[in-house]
This record gives C-alpha cells, structure tokens and sequence, in this order.
C-alpha cells in the first residue's frame, strides 16, 4: 500500500503542496517559531528531518502555523496584479506551502508509527481545521480564476509536454473540488469536507483502539504447532506488556495470521480470528457501524452538489477505469472462477480433516490451518520450513541487488547517528547510481510491530524528486510489521510477507525513480501506482534472488533445489482464498458507494451483499467493512480497492513480456523499458499510454487468469 503522508493526510487530493522551497517573499509574515517541527532541514543529503527533537507537544503548533503561512502563499498568488502565466500561477502555486509540507512528515510518523493517545486528541482537534485550510484553497475564487485562465490558454496554444499535464491535472482536480460551484453550495461542499475529516479520524483511531486492547495471552500449553522462534517473539511481546511467562498473540495480521496457520488449539484460533475481524464492531463506543454510515451520507451529498449520481462515478473518472462499470466488469469477469476454486480448496481441506478424524465442518478460523496441511500434503510444501529460508536482512539484501540490476542502484548503511531517525528499530541507507556514484536519496526502514503503530505494511516519502527549482534528493520510508523477535533470534517471515515487503520496495523505487520537473508530476492514478510495486513482487521468485538470498538461517545452506521446485509448483495454490478475500473487500467498497445510503445498516449491508455474490462461508473479505481504512479512514482507496486487480492485469501482462524475452527477467533491452515508461514518468504522462509505450498494445485480462490458474477463454 503506497501511503504519502503528506499529500494522503492533509491534501486529500484536493491540491498538490509542494516539498519544495517557495523563493516568493511573503507579505506581512506570520511570526516564526522556535517550534522545532517548523525549521529548515539540515544536515546531510540536503537536510533531512529532525525526527529526533519530534514531540507531540510541538505538533499542533506546528500545523496551525504552517497553515498560516501556506494561506499566505496562496493569497499572494491569489492576488497577484499581473496577468495568469504558468510561471507565476501554477509554478507559484507548486511551490507553495513548504513549511507546513515539512510539518506533515513529522504528522504522518506520529499518525501511523508512532501513535499515542496524546497524540490522537490533537489529531482529531486538527482535522477539521485542516479540511477548512483545504477549503479555503480550494474554493479561493481569485486564484482558481487565475488557473482558469493558465488552462484556458493552454487548450488554445498548448504548453511544453510536461507543463500541460500539470495545467491540465491541477485544473481537474480543483474543478473535482467544488470550485466551479455557486457560493451556497462551496459553503456546503466545505462543510462536508470538514465533517468528514473529523469521522475519518475518528474511524481510524476506533481501529487502533481495537488493535491495541484485544490481545490473547497463551500459557505453556497452549502451543501446539507454533514455531519456535514465534513462541519466542510472543513471549518477548507478553513479557513487554507485564505478562511474564505468557505468551501475546496481538491483534495484527503478522501475528494472527502465522496463529491461524499453525496452532492446533481449534478454540483459540477462532478467538484470534474473532478479535482481528471485529476489529471496529463490536458494538461499543469503538464501533465503526454508525460512522461509515455517516460517511457515505455525506460522500453522496457532495458529489451531488457536483452534479453526480454517486460517489464512485464522480471519483473514478480521473482513473484508469473511468467509470464504475468498466471496475465492475473486471471484478466480476474474475468473481466466477475465484469462487469455484474456493470449492475445490474447502473441498480438499474438509477431506483431511475428515481423514485425521477431526470431526468439524471448515469454518473461517480454520481456513488457513487446513489449507497448509493440504500444501504439505499435495506439494510436499510446509510454509514453516520456506521460512527457515526467509531471513528479514537476507530479503533486504536480495532486494538491494533486484534494485541493482534493474534500476543501478546502490545501496550503502549511513553511519549510525548521521541521519535522525523517530525509533531505535529505523535503519537508513543511502542510495546511489552504481556507475557514476550520483547521489539519489535515502531509504529508511521501520520493520517492526508495537504499540502505537498501525497495522500493514506502506510506503511514504518525506521528500519527492523535482527539478524545476534544481534537482531533489528523495527521502523514502518502507514501513512493516514484523514481529520483532527475541534478542539473538532471525526475523523469519512467511512466503506471503517477503512478497508484500517486494511489494513495497516497488514503491519505494518508484520514487526513487521518479524523472519529474513539478512535484504535481509525482502523484499517481490509484488504479495504476499500485502495478509498479505489485511487478516488483514477481523478482523474489527469480533464480538469482532464489540462488543468492534463500539461505538457511542457521546452517547457511541455501535452499535446496527440491524446495524451490514445490515452492514453484504451488504457485498457484490457495489462489480461491487470496482472491476472493481481496474481491469481495473490492466489490462491497464499490456498491457501498453505489447504493443508496439514506437508511443504510452498515452490518446488514455487508452480510446482503456477500449472500447475493454467494461469498464461500469458509473465509471473511480482506478487510472488513468496519475496520476497511483503505475507504473509509480518507478516500484514496475509496471506491478503489479495486485498483489491485486493475494493476494486477497489468502486472501479469506485464511479467509475461519479461519471460519472453532473451535475458529473462533481467533483460537489460526490458530493464531500460522498465524504468523508462513505467518507473520514471509517475503521473507525467497518461498511463494508459505508458503502458502501451512498453508493451507495445494494451494489457490482457487472460494473463491474469493463467497467473491464477483460472480457466481461460482465449480470444
């Protein structure tokens, strides 16, 4: 998931804010503060975050301050006496608002890596205060006029390539917020906007809530079938929360998720299983039901005012998709055969516990412990013996080498103490071009759960790359939840967690390939950005990263060849459950937002909905609609969590042109097209187009299916 916490938190797709300095003196400035979250960078690598004089105390001073001056640099543009050019409007406006850009890497830490209750309160002060900053930008007559005119002159002598996109993408997104709109109605679309940034605060806060306080403590004989380094990491986690001798099981997917697949306490599982998917609704002053309702209510009434039938209509016409019936179509073309195989897996799991006379009917808690007992039993293939070969710094480093021959990067540790970082358990690296030794930026890594951090796993930046006022350094984060492990001990992780930690390295180097003139440029479609970093999934499973980075955590051996062989030939398996978890979350995000949200039982909808699509009762959705942040914590995902499939036609399509050519997935001839259409131009160019620029026509669906092993209809 691709997460930046500066245009995800604050902006909310409403305008782009610059990370870079504005050189416009300002007029009457507002006075600035020792606040240390409001100072210049320095430092190293161009100045880098003071993450270590961050505190909560500073925060809300911060943000107010730095809306004050971006307010100041919007009503100089605003009220500029000359006449609208590109340079000193929309340039102006790119490079508008740094200081509080700057405050809102320091605001996106403590929201999602270090959270606390302290910390919430403010949060939730600051919400709306922030959607009326937004509003009063977005809704600013002088200036929108001003980019009227820039986009007007442009449709008739367009501008250079790049400046055109940028006319044409800030002009969208302010006539998607409103600003063509009668004053009443702005009023009201404000309003809105601030009454929904309070509820998504309030929603996310429900679900951390639920994820720190459900916590299942284990005794010494309750163990069966748990891994020894997993025993070992909870009872370091019991330990730590004043449970000597027990052993946690937390309320995340890292640690529910190896319980669900190993524990032999049938009981306990289904605890574990309860506590993560209720997660938001259970029925207490922590639940979500009421709030997502609300939500919906008022994302109808806005796009309304627009002139829109419904939510999704309104927010996918900028997408790839551009409509909800062409995501529809895609959904559904895959549903079918998701389902169905589903069957078949139930089917295969229900005749092993008949065989070892368990005596139970598969529910959704014992899914993923009889689906590895049917991998080990129809591939040979135990999940725990992969992990032995999958060492958390090993899997760094056979993605620093992905990143090296693809990209021609390096990547060297910082000198400890030479980069601020927010946690002890942050690493750093620089980056660099392997040949001309060209400094690019910096990767931060944040590996571990605890307390106070949000579940999954994401990519932010802190700092983009542009170039319009000189080239950027970027400044990048990979952020995970793996469960820490007890001291002396090797951070193993599963098959499925070293593909999503691929997953969001390919986030990070899309940043840090990022070939851009205007920080506008580095924004994304939703329904694209996640197919880069789902490609860069598919290099774990090469030979050389196999070959080189798979190695025994004790012995050093590397994998044996036999294991590779079943690993590869399960590729394939338990793809009912991790499709249709995923769709159903997709498709129930889509007709949320197309239904009719006046009486709306959030609960009632779920359950209807899910019996009408005949969702198998052996499995949950991903993501719960009480828990769902993609939707209904902000609204990048809204109405787009569809946008993984939509990528993952791409990726299959994409990976298929990679195994047809000469060198493989290390083609150099492919490695430059890589990089050249698909990494670097970001949002400069449609994607549409840069697809096709690297592949030469459109993606297929049919690669998705026999990625799948669905049945496939050629055409």
């Amino acid at each position: 998931m691709i997460k930046n916490s500066i245009k995800a938190a604050v902006i909310c797709g409403l305008v782009c804010l610059s990370s870079c300095k504005d050189d416009t003196p300002k007029e009457e400035p507002v006075a600035m503060s020792e606040n240390s979250l409001l100072q210049e960078w320095t430092g190293p690598f161009q100045g880098v975050p003071a993450f270590d004089k961050m505190n909560v105390e500073d925060i809300q001073e911060a943000v107010e301050i730095g809306m004050e001056l971006g307010l100041e640099d919007v009503e100089a543009i605003a009220n500029n006496t000359e006449d609208p050019t590109f340079e000193n409007t929309i340039v102006a406006l790119e490079a508008s608002a740094d200081e509080l850009t700057h405050v809102f890497s320091y605001y996106g830490i403590m929201s999602s890596n270090v959270s606390s209750p302290e910390f919430r309160a403010i949060q939730a002060e600051l919400a709306p205060k922030l959607s009326d900053y937004n509003s009063k930008i977005s809704q600013n007559e002088k200036l929108f006029q001003r980019i009227k005119a820039v986009y007007d002159a442009s449709q008739e002598t367009p501008l250079e390539s790049d400046q055109q996109r940028v006319v044409d993408l800030i002009y969208k997104q302010f006539e998607m917020s409103g600003a063509n709109l009668d004053a009443d109605k702005k009023k009201r679309y404000a309003e809105i906007n601030k009454e929904l940034s309070s509820l998504y605060t309030k929603f996310s806060n429900n679900v951390l809530h639920d994820e720190e306080n459900y916590v299942t403590y284990l005794t010494e004989d309750q163990l069966g079938g748990l891994s020894e380094s997993f025993i070992k990491s909870a009872a370091k986690i019991a330990t730590d929360k004043g449970q000597e001798g027990k052993y946690a099981i937390t309320n995340t997917r890292s640690s529910m998720d190896p319980f669900l697949t190993y524990s032999t306490e049938r009981e306990l599982r289904k605890q574990v299983w309860s506590n993560y998917y209720s997660r938001g609704d259970n029925g207490d002053e922590y639940d979500n039901n009421a709030i997502i309702a609300e939500i919906l209510k008022l994302r109808k009434e806005r796009v309304g005012l627009l002139g829109y039938e419904n939510y999704a209509e309104w927010r996918l016409q900028d997408r790839m998709a551009k409509n909800p019936q062409n995501a529809m179509d895609l959904m559904e073309a895959v549903w079918p055969a998701a389902i169905a195989r589903v069957d078949e897996e139930v089917a295969d799991m229900q005749a092993i516990a008949d065989a070892d006379g368990d005596n139970i009917t598969i529910e959704p808690w014992d899914y993923r412990y009889y689906a590895e007992k049917v991998r080990q039993k129809k591939y040979d293939l135990d999940s725990d013996e992969v992990k032995q070969y999958l060492q958390l710094d090993k899997l760094t480093d056979a993605m620093f080498y992905t990143a090296g021959r693809l990209f021609n990067y390096n990547f060297t540790p910082v000198k400890e103490g030479s980069v601020p970082v927010f946690h002890p358990d942050v690493k750093v690296w620089e980056v660099t071009d392997k040949d001309s030794g060209k400094h690019i930026g910096l990767w931060y890594l944040d590996p571990f759960a605890r307390e106070g951090k949000r579940s999954g796993a994401w990519a932010t930046t802190y700092r983009s790359y542009t170039s319009y006022q000189g080239e950027t350094n970027v400044l990048a984060s990979n952020n995970s939840n793996f469960v820490k492990p007890a001291p002396g001990e090797a951070v193993l992780v599963s098959w499925d967690d070293a593909t999503t930690f691929f997953h969001e390295f390919g986030h990070a180097l899309h940043f840090f390939s990022s070939n851009v003139k205007y920080p506008t440029l580095n924004g994304g479609v939703r329904d694209y950005t996640e197919f880069q970093s789902q490609l860069l999934e598919r290099w774990l499973s090469t030979d050389e990263v196999i070959n080189q980075f798979l190695v025994h955590y004790k012995t050093g051996e590397p994998i044996p060849a036999d294991l590779v062989a079943k690993i590869k030939n399960a590729s394939t398996f338990n793809q009912g459950f991790g499709t249709t978890e995923y769709l159903a979350s997709a498709l129930i995000d889509m007709k949320l937002h197309l239904a009719d949200p006046s009486n709306i039982d959030i609960d009632a909808f779920e359950r209807e909905t899910l019996a009408e699509l005949n969702m198998p009762d052996e499995l949950p959705m991903r993501h719960r609609t009480p828990h769902f942040g993609h939707v209904f914590s902000g609204e990048g995902y809204a109405t787009a969590y569809y946008g993984y499939m939509w990528a993952d036609v791409l990726t299959s399509d994409a990976s298929e042109a990679f195994k047809e050519a000469p060198g493989g997935f290390y083609d150099e001839a492919m490695s430059e097209k890589l990089v050249k259409y698909l990494f670097a131009p970001r949002n400069s160019i449609d994607p549409a187009e840069a697809y096709r620029l690297f592949r030469g026509r459109d993606a297929k669906i049919e690669a998705l299916m026999r990625d799948r092993g669905f049945p496939v209809q050629e055409n």
